[in-house]
């Protein structure tokens, strides 16, 4: 399997970063976007490194109206590994620290418990008995974790939400009030949500398959701490019209995270906690509209115009959301 992992960076290289070069022995690929603060020197032997002028002169126009000193500029990593023939993409950031388990165990097809009984679904709980719950989870159903089947079945999932242990992907409320370190249990039980049950996915340590490709998008004028939020929400209601759903596993990464003020942090996701709900109910609605025999670009421009008509997403996203999937058809049309 051609198996790529995409980070970007703004930091000298970390001791996550030289982990993932490592890697490499081991049939991974590795690239690493850089950015405008990124050191000038940025080098490790065996990572792919996209410079600025290395994106430009890849993407042309397309890296020019993607915002610089952005973490959206990791969309350009995701179709550099696609051009070069990736059949899955893991990514993370340059915190994660990978445990020896980091990259094993990829497959499409695994066997998992499917979570019904609640709209919302606190993944956390089914790993912890920690009071801890993901980014982006509705306030008000922090507490909710529907039921979980007894038994395991056996999948193609396109989508795959590893945990992090340590500092997990929580929000500013839980480290301002909470601030406890959480390791998650490792009982080699993944866990599917079913169809209608919603909950945020981050970009910290997710895989994604080729059927999920068009689903990589991150959106660049949300709110930071949103923007892999929402892209979670659309590809959630993406992959539902398809017959698919996200599926959920172990941590195999600790997370030492970057310098972050909480405050800042706090104000980021405000929009979350005032939006989120909505938002998958607008996402419902468009998803009304797809044609299942569209192709799969069209169907996720479907759900990110709704949320931009609804004024979540800025109309300045649009051309970038569209330069992007233009991008993801000709390289996969060049690739076939």
């Amino acid at each position: 399997m051609n198996k790529w992992i995409v980070v970007t960076t703004i930091n000298k290289p970390t001791i996550a970063i030289n982990k993932f070069a490592k890697m490499v022995e081991d049939g991974w690929s590795v690239v690493v976007v850089g950015d405008r603060k990124t050191p000038d020197d940025w080098y490790v032997p065996g990572i792919d490194y996209l410079s600025i002028e290395r994106q430009d002169e890849l993407f042309g126009d397309l890296s020019r109206i993607i915002p610089y000193n952005h973490y959206c500029r990791k969309n350009l990593g995701y179709l550099y590994a696609i051009k070069n023939g990736a059949q899955c993409i893991l990514e993370t950031d340059d915190d994660n620290i990978p445990y020896e388990s980091f990259g094993k165990n990829i497959d499409s097809v695994i066997a998992a418990k499917e979570i019904n009984g609640a709209r919302w679904i606190n993944i956390y709980k089914y790993f912890t008995e920690a009071n801890i719950w993901p980014r982006g989870l509705p306030l008000d159903e922090i507490n909710s974790i529907g039921n979980a089947a007894k038994e395991v079945k056996e999948k193609h999932y396109p989508i795959q939400q590893f945990l992090a242990d340590e500092d997990p992907d929580v929000d500013a409320i839980y480290r301002l009030v909470v601030n406890k370190e959480v390791v998650f249990s490792q009982n080699n039980v993944n866990y599917e949500l079913s169809s209608g049950c919603w909950t945020p996915f981050n970009s910290q340590n997710t895989l994604f398959f080729p059927n999920a490709f068009h689903l990589l998008y991150l959106p660049c004028h949300v709110s930071f701490r949103m923007t892999d939020i929402w892209r979670s929400f659309v590809a959630q209601r993406a992959l539902w019209i398809d017959g698919y759903s996200v599926v959920f596993r172990d941590s195999t990464v600790r997370q030492v995270r970057n310098e972050h003020d909480l405050n800042k942090d706090f104000a980021q996701e405000i929009p979350g906690y005032i939006e989120n709900n909505n938002i998958s109910k607008i996402l419902d609605e468009a998803a009304d509209k797809v044609v299942k025999s569209q192709d799969k670009t069209s169907m996720a421009m479907i759900l990110w115009s709704a949320l931009s008509e609804k004024g979540i997403v800025p109309r300045e996203e649009m051309p970038i959301i569209e330069g992007w999937m233009s991008s993801l058809k000709s390289i996969v049309k060049q690739g076939k």
